[in-house]
């Protein structure tokens, strides 16, 4: 008999409108949870839309919305006649997901605050673009200003030195607020509810587009990029096609110098970056490119173990020979467009299978009909009505394998809200992170001066054990019997060389969660090629939207990390609910890509739905008319003309509030601006007017003057100045943090915050290497004398056991 999925019972109202809470509910729906959307009678807006124009008739829905709706219900409320009928609905929730934007959630009677008075069982989860409060929660914002504050539109030199820079294409951000809602609802749901999660969508930006700038510039110095320049090779065309080839690392850079015959160029002994020395070859190797096809460079690149990556785009992205044999595309089941198949594959399934979505008000009859809402099971509601006062992931023990940035992230977070996370390096391979930071390798103790791994390993143990060893194996071994979660993010290969595939873990611990984070998956063509944000980027059609129209895609270089991140930490939470209700073991599948994929739906959606394909506009965008950068009339912090400011008009109202700011009001009466389209047509005279208006003020007198009358706008921050925004000052979402090698530093905590605290998040600094050898070994029996020994062979250590490679990037 089929087991139901680990959600089920488990109720959700939609008090959203957008894509960030209907991606939240999308995966909590996908995990088993019954999730009724309550809408207004004029349907939430993303029924009416497409990003590329086209008609839907009105009967019918956009293609976006039925597939972020598969699974759900709708019922239709009236906020003032029907108030009894949705606090029903309420009293027999378990969780609801709100935002502003509809009639029904701006209700007096329905905002966060009301609705965790009248019904204090719930877990009300709140996405607003700077957070419920603070002296900006109420200031106009879309994605692309937040783009803009967040620091990830120009802090990682995406652009050309000669143009303005480039915000990262599509509606990422919405997508990464939906995931780390979704995410902080179920670590809610694991202490009994029953608390407000306020999500900042600009926080959530932060963290996806930027890399730890603060950290990084006060621990060292000086910021992770002070300029725009291509990463090269990046994104480059080849006899027949785009190709992204990318090196993250110092081995890559050598690699790539002896995959284009070049092995003159390698210098280990370079004071320049390996950024910098791409950049001085980059006519070689854009020469070498063109000279060959995309399959004769993958090819090669692959036996270079370089990381590469076809460009996709949603017209050729579902004939990709890896998702074609992995299935990575779904059929709508309402409608019959492609679609990305779930972010995370599981094994045994638990997932459910999509389902059609639902017509407005489809189901408001049923629920009438139902005298106290959808009604908890009564099994469920004792199991969960038992409020915890620890934090959500209290007693959870987690064996973290991971390296870089996406493991990390996730296992991160756990740590921060209190599980016991076991992070293993040794000392041939400590954390990459420790390596990139440039820090010469005559410093003491260099490896522990990393901003990086600082920043994404704060509350966690550290374990170095060489796994290339039979005692180390072993140790490992005994360490997995303890655990509750191992998380991975090797090649498969790696992997499947070291033993520890599955079936070998669960001989050992049979009902352990194994949370596998392949960047392109367990299968497929691909699945032994590297993987760094940027080629997950590339392959999945992000860095398609990336950059201006007549130039090659940019790589965005961030948010296929952090990203991938999310998604697992969801995967896993669903995957500990399933083992909760059944005492099995889970097999957690969390590639990079296929996460990547689901927040680029919209392109292949619109394109296999319409026959539209989306394509890269600048600092344009389809939900906005006028929206792009503005250079002010400052100098920045490097001696450059290079200050800016991000405006995007989203309504009329907005539109006339712009007009009164510039002083443009003849702008009011004219017809042809008076809609979205009538400005799209005339974007270049309104930039001009509004380029000319900008240049002569500061960013700070523009966002005073437009936020004044409404307008979402933003200066373009430098990253390692958000410190300087007083809304995040005001959220605390800086703690300072001391370590035992470093001075005491500002590091980025979580995008949401709960009311039942925890009221700090890092209480432990990044551990050293091997910083906690004796105490987990001690733990499991080993003696004081077999550690001292396995320091002597090697097995255990402190320092790292390798050459002084530099690794700058």
């Amino acid at each position: 008999m089929p087991t139901a999925p680990p959600l089920d019972g488990y109720t959700v109202i939609d008090l959203s409108v957008g894509i960030a809470g209907a991606y939240c509910t999308k995966l909590l729906a996908d995990g088993g949870a019954t999730v009724i959307k309550v809408e207004s009678s004029e349907g939430d807006p993303l029924r009416r839309w497409s990003a590329s124009g086209a008609d839907i008739e009105p009967d019918d829905d956009g293609a976006l919305f039925n597939f972020l709706a598969c699974s759900k219900h709708s019922v239709v409320a009236d906020p003032d006649s029907d108030l009894d009928y949705v606090n029903a609905l309420l009293d027999g929730a378990d969780a609801v997901v709100w935002s502003r934007g509809s009639i029904v959630a701006e209700h007096v009677v329905f905002t966060p605050a009301a609705i965790r008075s009248a019904h204090p069982h719930l877990t009300v989860t709140s996405i607003t673009p700077f957070g419920l409060e603070g002296p900006w929660a109420d200031k106009p914002a879309t994605e692309f200003t937040l783009q803009a504050w967040s620091g990830g539109v120009i802090g990682l030199g995406r652009g050309s030195a000669d143009r303005a820079p480039v915000y990262v294409g599509g509606q990422v951000g919405e997508y990464l607020a939906g995931a780390y809602a979704s995410a902080a609802t179920l670590a809610s749901r694991m202490r009994g509810g029953a608390e407000l999660v306020d999500v900042s969508m600009l926080e959530t930006q932060i963290l996806g587009l930027t890399y730890y700038p603060v950290a990084y510039y006060e621990m060292l110095g000086r910021p992770w990029r002070d300029a725009r320049r291509l990463t090269v090779p990046g994104i480059a065309r080849a006899k027949d096609g785009l190709i992204d080839i990318g090196c993250g690392t110092a081995q890559q850079w050598f690699d790539l110098c002896a995959m284009t015959g070049h092995q003159d160029w390698i210098d280990e002994d370079s004071p320049l970056s390996i950024t910098q020395q791409a950049n001085e070859k980059a006519d070689e190797l854009y020469g070498w490119v063109q000279s060959q096809t995309v399959d004769e460079i993958r090819d090669l690149a692959t036996a270079f173990r370089i990381p590469n990556a076809p460009v996709a785009n949603g017209a050729n992205i579902t004939g990709l020979d890896h998702f074609v044999e992995r299935g990575s595309f779904t059929v709508n089941p309402r409608d019959g467009f492609d679609q990305p198949g779930h972010p995370y594959r599981t094994t045994p399934p638990v997932l459910r299978a999509p389902e059609p979505s639902p017509r407005l008000g489809e189901h408001t009859e049923l629920y009438r009909r139902r005298d106290s809402g959808p009604g908890r099971e009564s099994g469920h509601a004792a199991a969960r009505d038992a409020v915890s006062t620890g934090l959500p992931f209290d007693g959870l023990r987690v064996l973290d394998m991971t390296t870089f940035w996406a493991g990390p992230s996730c296992t991160h977070i756990l740590a921060m809200l209190g599980a016991e996370v076991i992070h293993v390096e040794s000392t041939r391979r400590p954390d990459g992170t420790r390596l990139i930071a440039g820090i010469p390798a005559t410093e003491e103790l260099w490896w522990e001066k990393s901003p990086i791994f600082s920043g994404l390993n704060t509350n966690k143990k550290g374990l170095s054990l060489d796994l290339q060893s039979a005692a180390g194996r072993d140790l490992l071994n005994r360490l997995i019997g303890t655990c509750d979660v191992i998380v991975e993010n090797f090649t498969p290969r790696v992997v499947d060389q070291m033993g520890l595939d599955f079936a070998a873990v669960q001989a050992i611990r049979p009902d352990i969660v194994m949370l596998r984070m392949p960047g392109f998956g367990l299968d497929g063509p691909w699945r032994d090629n590297p993987a760094f944000a940027y080629v997950i980027e590339a392959a999945s059609g992000i860095s398609w939207l990336t950059g201006y129209p007549d130039r090659n895609p940019y790589e965005p270089y961030s948010v296929g990390d952090p990203n991938a991140g999310i998604h697992a930490l969801n995967a896993l939470l669903i995957a500990l609910e399933h083992r909760r209700g059944t005492g099995q073991g889970v097999l957690v599948e969390a590639a990079m890509v296929d996460a990547a994929i689901n927040v680029a739906a919209e392109q292949v959606i619109e394109y296999s739905a319409y026959g539209a394909l989306l394509e890269r506009d600048g600092n344009r965008g389809p939900t906005a008319a006028p929206q792009n950068l503005y250079r002010t009339n400052e100098i920045d912090e490097f001696d450059r003309a290079d200050c800016w400011v991000a405006v995007a008009v989203t309504t009329d109202q907005q539109w006339l509030g712009l007009c009164e700011a510039v002083g443009r009001r003849d702008w009011t009466t004219d017809p042809d601006l008076s809609t979205a389209e009538g400005r799209r047509t005339r974007h270049d005279t309104i930039d001009e007017h509004l380029a000319a208006w900008c240049s002569d003020r500061t960013g700070d007198d523009i966002v005073e003057a437009l936020w004044k009358h409404g307008v979402p706008v933003a200066k373009v921050m430098q990253p390692h100045r958000q410190t300087e925004i007083p809304q995040l000052a005001a959220r605390g979402f800086f703690e300072d943090v001391g370590h035992p090698v470093n001075a005491r530093t500002p590091h980025s905590t979580l995008p949401f915050t709960f009311s039942r605290g925890p009221e700090r998040v890092h209480v432990q600094p990044a551990p050293l290497l091997g910083q906690h050898n004796h105490q987990l070994l001690t733990e499991l029996g080993v003696t004081a004398e077999e550690i001292a020994d396995l320091e002597d062979q090697g097995v255990l250590g402190n320092a790292p056991a390798m050459g002084p490679r530099k690794a700058k990037v």
